[in-house]
């Protein structure tokens, strides 16, 4: 078995990058598209450092997605943006994620990454199921509703 893992998932979106990237870039908008937020009714949330961009932290705790820290470390407008992902709770676990975009004709280009070291327990999860899979489907409804958000805002 694999030592890391790679999940990706790309979108393209009738919107410009423009539209799309705030979506991305600041966590309070998150809410609007995130396929996690959607799945846990009691998620506490907590926001610090920057509203947006590089220093934003974006924490969470709930019964069902258990808790964790996300930071963004790279915010280039428009184009790409990094966050260093911990997993806290049920598992600790340390993951970056990027999403990238580029534009294209009659919108952008998304793609949704993330790469990992795998630990103890996602190895042992590993052996009953595939980490592509079980996040694969997430990132999928993810960019759909990022896509949804986006579209509706390029129109208005």
């Amino acid at each position: 078995m694999a030592d890391s893992f790679r999940v990706e998932r790309t979108e393209t979106i009738a919107a410009r990058p423009e539209v799309v990237f705030p979506l991305i870039d600041n966590f309070r908008s998150w809410e609007l598209w995130s396929p996690w937020d959607k799945i846990d009714a009691d998620l506490a949330r907590t926001y610090s450092g920057s509203d947006h961009g590089v220093g934003a932290v974006y924490e969470w705790e709930g019964k069902k997605s258990g808790a964790g820290r996300m930071e963004i470390t790279t915010s280039t407008p428009s184009s790409t943006i990094v966050i260093d992902l911990q997993f806290l709770k049920p598992f600790k676990n340390t993951n970056l994620t990027t999403f990238a975009l580029e534009p294209v004709a009659g919108g952008t280009c998304v793609t949704w990454t993330m790469t990992g070291a795998h630990t103890f327990f996602s190895k042992l999860m590993g052996l009953f199921m595939n980490m592509d899979k079980m996040v694969g489907k997430d990132f999928a409804a993810g960019l759909a509703s990022l896509k949804a958000v986006s579209e509706t805002r390029q129109s208005a």
